[in-house]
């Protein structure tokens, strides 16, 4: 049946695997897109949204290096938000609500329209290993699939269990069976494996909610989209979301199933994500808290079916019921599903190289809650990494890696990499250094030309960024060589209750100003002529009015991103002894070992290994 050899087979169509199959398909390698039900490409396992605070980044990054999740996302939303508005861009990150169902159709319509991309409905249960080297899968029907590389992005489904309360059963999710069979083999290679848990909500009917005692959550007045490319639109109508709150009458009611919680019970013993807890841990843990916030998402435009978001719990069905109908608005409620944990197996991601590609066996590379994930984000942003990967390999190319200081997809594969993770991994802005560098706004600056040398974005793509890059530079440039007089600037000075200037001087500088803005300066005739006749539309004023107003600290981060770079390009040899170094600490001599960095910066950021270690390291290799 299949006589060919692919040059690139992914297991697992999730939100990881889907990138991964369109990056490798994408680059001009034959791929095959293997997974248990074709019907559920691309699904909203958890919340029907993509995005949010940094996770928005990783999407704007994803589209601009060429990958689909920003397209899906625009196509599919119902509404858009631009958090964290109210501080400085560093922090905004743009979030849409999802139609789940159109999601998922998108994604498959675009897969479907990509070249070399074949697919097939099974359940691998086994890998093809010769001499260290991966050499296809094995299907749970014993048929055998020859490939070059082979990509895993099995999601929850390895070896995954649902709990109910005291109730439990295989499942990859709700409705699907587990995956069984690669976690034995991969253990029996010598890969360490573990176990981690996360959850999901009920889903409710809509039409039993009482949205008039909610608080409406509506999309921004203006809102914009996730593609860099001009073949998505922003939204002209959307759809609100509602907030509430549980009470401590819903936490009395939740308590009495405590008892009967696998969370506490005994039954799961793997750790959840700390920072998307279940309803029942967060009762637990903050006590001293008599509420908390409940977000009420639709899952789409037409349906009636309703995500609580902020109740994920594995109590008993009878729990919840009883619980959530004590939420104001929530009366009447009647469920479509109730919540549930789910178990499942992942490999410590120290195992892993920087592409991606696992240490132990050649040509295997692991994307997504594998590699001890959480976010469909995170997920996405692995997928397309480790299909850049296997099919630049699979072509003799040069590996393909983004740095700390060049995305957020470099800080989250740094720190699994080098750090690893004993908890479900989530991206934080916080987790970044370099967050004044790596802003939603500039994703296309930053990687759309390294997406056009892998083949990844068009050139469309390319010379779209290019025409917006020149514009803003233009246009900081007129701000810097554009004086304006005292009788003109003052009057919109004093009205922001700003000091008054006593000469003319250039715009840039009453620009800097914290408490004047672009709306501000567009009151000055010069100004407003310039945006009119060169036609500048919202990105590029926006990107110019950051670029002036943060020159600084840019300038003072890139400083020092650059000096700490250098270590970046200090080489460390493959496998390098490190017990020789008797005057390293033993702890770093054992980190360095199992971790085997490749340069001495990754070094330097394993926990456990301190700044004298990296001295004398340096020494010894005679830098």
């Amino acid at each position: 049946m299949f006589n060919e050899v692919y040059d690139v087979i992914v297991v697992g169509a999730g939100h990881a695997g889907s990138e991964a199959a369109a990056a490798a398909a994408n680059m001009g390698s034959k791929t095959l897109l293997v997974t248990m039900n074709l019907q559920n490409i691309a699904q909203m396992s958890c919340n029907p949204a993509m995005g949010g605070i940094a996770k928005g980044q990783i999407v704007r990054e994803i589209d601009a290096l060429g990958g689909y999740s920003g397209i899906v996302s625009d196509t599919s939303a119902i509404q858009f938000k631009m958090l964290n508005k109210s501080k400085g861009p560093a922090m905004w990150s743009p979030r849409v609500q999802s139609d789940r169902m159109r999601f998922a159709e998108d994604w498959r319509m675009l897969l479907e329209g990509t070249p070399n991309l074949d697919f097939y409905q099974e359940m691998v249960a086994g890998l093809l290993i010769e001499n260290g080297r991966v050499s296809g899968v094995k299907t749970s029907l014993g048929v055998s699939i020859k490939a070059k590389s082979v990509v895993l992005t099995n999601g929850t489904f390895l070896n995954g269990l649902i709990h109910i309360g005291d109730k439990n059963f295989g499942g990859g999710r709700a409705g699907e069976k587990a995956a069984t069979g690669i976690t034995e083999q991969l253990v029996e290679l010598g890969f360490e494996s573990g176990r981690m848990k996360t959850g999901t909500p009920p889903r409710v009917d809509g039409r039993s909610l009482d949205y008039s005692k909610m608080t409406e959550q509506p999309g921004d007045d203006n809102p914009e989209k996730f593609s860099f490319l001009d073949i998505t639109k922003p939204l002209v109508e959307q759809r609100s979301c509602y907030m509430t709150y549980t009470s401590e009458q819903v936490h009395d009611l939740l308590r009495e199933g405590f008892d009967r919680s696998p969370m506490f019970n005994g039954r799961i013993k793997s750790l959840g994500p700390r920072y998307c807890p279940s309803i029942e841990d967060k009762i637990n843990r903050f006590a001293d808290k008599d509420r908390h916030q409940l977000f009420i998402e639709p899952e789409g435009w037409h349906t009636c079916e309703v995500y609580v978001n902020g109740f994920s719990t594995s109590l008993p069905e009878d729990v919840q019921f009883k619980a959530l109908r004590s939420v104001v608005g929530f009366e009447n409620v009647k469920f479509f599903r109730p919540g549930y944990a789910i178990e499942y197996d992942y490999f410590p991601p120290t195992q892993l190289k920087h592409t991606l590609e696992t240490k132990l066996v050649e040509g295997l590379y692991f994307a997504g809650q594998i590699n001890g994930t959480t976010g469909y984000e995170e997920a996405a942003s692995q997928g397309l990494m480790a299909g850049i990967n296997a099919s630049l390999k699979v072509q003799e190319r040069e590996a393909f890696t983004l740095k700390r200081d060049e995305a957020y997809i470099g800080v989250l594969i740094d720190d699994l990499i080098t750090k690893g993770t004993e908890e479900p991994y989530r991206m934080f802005t916080s987790r970044a250094e370099y967050r004044t560098l790596l802003r939603q706004d500039n994703a296309d600056f930053r990687l759309t030309p390294k997406g056009f040398e892998l083949g990844l974005a068009s050139e469309k793509r390319l010379k779209r960024m290019e025409e917006k890059h020149e514009a803003a530079e233009k246009f900081v440039d007129f701000f810097e060589k554009t004086s304006v007089k005292p009788e003109v600037i003052n009057p919109i000075l004093e009205s922001k209750s700003s000091s008054p200037v006593k000469q003319s001087g250039k715009l840039f500088k009453v620009f800097a100003r914290p408490n004047i803005e672009m709306d501000d300066l567009r009151k000055v005739d010069s100004v407003e002529v310039y945006i009119q006749e060169n036609n500048l539309d919202r990105e590029i004023i926006e990107q110019a009015e950051i670029q002036v107003k943060y020159a600084g600290y840019i300038a003072k981060e890139k400083n020092n991103a650059d000096k700490l770079s250098r270590l970046e390009y200090v080489k460390i040899p493959a496998n390098f002894d490190y017990s020789q170094i008797k005057s390293m600490s033993f702890e770093a001599r054992e980190k360095l070992k199992k971790i085997q960095p490749t340069t001495v910066s990754q070094a330097s950021r394993i926990s456990g290994v301190s700044p004298n270690d990296i001295s004398v390291l340096l020494v010894y290799m005679g830098r």
